[in-house]
């Protein structure tokens, strides 16, 4: 706890984190971090061969925060982060799998920038308009997306009533063509 406590994460405190004395070997790191208290810095630049990420529970104001220099990054867990945008995403341009359950999402746009992109976890979110789907149609490569506890599943838009007929399995495969599971349920079923 105190290691973290002074201004970001050097080189000195990567290499205690990680057990590591060369930063070239870590592949994958796991922390929990609170950036109102502290900044990363551009921690990314010390980790060139870092590729998955896990930062579940940690306190983020925002994407921004982890820094411009992680876009060899493939996969990135920011579950439960406090996140209410996801402003900075596409300097992680690398990204294949992006997990960023129950958080406070509901707008998708910086997604767009995300080419490599494969699966997507936004499951617990607060995308209430189906039409952000539309953003995510850009990522050619998403296969596997999760939407459930999310407004969008129960109705199409905020404004909205609740409809008997409206499914939004449907709903989603209309803006994702290419998609392949939904929920972890094969887009073809409804």
């Amino acid at each position: 706890g105190e290691l973290l406590m002074e201004e970001h994460l050097s080189p000195r405190k990567l290499k205690i984190l990680t057990g590591v004395d060369d930063l070239h070997r870590v592949k994958s790191l796991e922390m929990q971090v609170d950036t109102r208290e502290i900044s990363l810095g551009n921690f990314g630049v010390h980790l060139p061969n870092l590729r998955e990420l896990k930062l579940n529970n940690s306190l983020l104001v925002s994407v921004r925060d982890l820094g411009t220099s992680l876009s060899h990054l493939c996969v990135l867990w920011m579950t439960c982060c406090g996140l209410s945008d996801l402003d900075g995403i596409s300097s992680c341009s690398s990204l294949k799998e992006l997990y960023i359950a129950y958080n406070n999402i509901s707008e998708l746009s910086q997604l767009t920038w995300l080419d490599h992109l494969e699966v997507l976890d936004l499951e617990g979110n607060d995308i209430d308009d189906i039409k952000q789907m539309h953003y995510l149609r850009l990522c050619c490569k998403l296969s596997h997306l999760t939407v459930e506890g999310n407004p969008i599943c129960l109705k199409p838009n905020a404004e909205s009533a609740e409809e008997p007929g409206y499914n939004y399995r449907v709903e989603v495969k209309k803006y994702i063509s290419h998609l392949k599971y939904l929920d972890k349920i094969p887009v073809s079923q409804t």
